[in-house]
């Protein structure tokens, strides 16, 4: 590939030894790797190890707590080396904006110098989870929250927005729409993306192709289990990135 495809596949692995061979194999081949909350409990350090790998590293933390705990969650994230960090939308302003406030405090590390695949950073760009893609229109209902999905994500994504994070994680069936409200530089990646050839999906609710999500707004599209439970991982993520780099391909030419 010409390209480094704008794909982060999560490493979710019960321990770090598999995330950490996986990884190695896949350098140079994806966009970042994305360390979820099964992996970090059972290795905290696998943030800085896949760092000094030479990957950006996606720490999928999903942050939702009070204001002081969760800048000081921040803070040692950005330390450890995350490029890209998660919190709740749904934590609310004062949460947000602490947030926000310790990732500009982050200084720069050993790797300040290196261009990711956002350009150069020295301090972990933030990303606000608006619905998980678990969740349909009646699981939403369930937790107490009326009105449509769509509407929900819209109102999460504005939020954090207005708190100065720098995108969203949201279904690519949203992302059309949180595109035409939110222009780049603005971040939409999304999760809940499985290939045509991929039988299941899982525990997906929402769930669309690489293909679709890029053509409907994502910047990145994060895929786990067709990737990771494939009998060839990296032709799998290989495979994956062609088709995304395909649709940036469609969407260049279409001007």
């Amino acid at each position: 590939m010409d390209r480094t495809p704008p794909l982060a596949v999560a490493l979710d692995f019960p321990d770090q030894g598999p995330a950490l061979a996986l990884a190695r194999r896949l350098l140079g081949k994806v966009a970042w790797v994305k360390v979820g909350l099964e992996l970090f409990i059972a290795a905290p350090g696998v943030i800085a190890a896949l760092r000094d790998m030479g990957h950006e590293v996606f720490a999928d933390l999903k942050l939702h707590d009070i204001p002081n705990t969760v800048a000081g969650a921040v803070t040692s994230a950005g330390r450890a080396g995350a490029s890209l960090l998660t919190v709740h939308a749904s934590g609310g302003p004062a949460m947000l904006r602490a947030a926000v406030e310790a990732a500009e405090a982050v200084g720069p590390d050993d790797r300040a110098g290196v261009t990711g695949a956002f350009g150069v950073r020295r301090r972990p760009r933030l990303l606000g989870v608006t619905v998980l893609t678990s969740l349909d229109q009646s699981g939403l209902a369930e937790v107490g929250v009326a009105g449509r999905l769509v509407d929900q994500v819209l109102r999460l994504a504005a939020l954090a927005a207005a708190a100065g994070l720098e995108g969203v994680v949201a279904s690519a069936e949203e992302a059309a729409r949180l595109r035409a409200v939110h222009a780049p530089p603005f971040l939409l990646v999304t999760p809940g993306v499985r290939p045509t050839w991929d039988a299941g999906s899982q525990d997906q609710a929402r769930v669309r192709t690489p293909r679709q999500a890029i053509l409907a707004g994502a910047d990145l599209v994060v895929v786990g289990r067709p990737i990771t439970a494939a009998k060839d991982p990296v032709e799998a993520a290989e495979r994956i990135g062609g088709e995304l780099l395909d649709a940036l391909g469609e969407l260049e030419r279409s001007g």
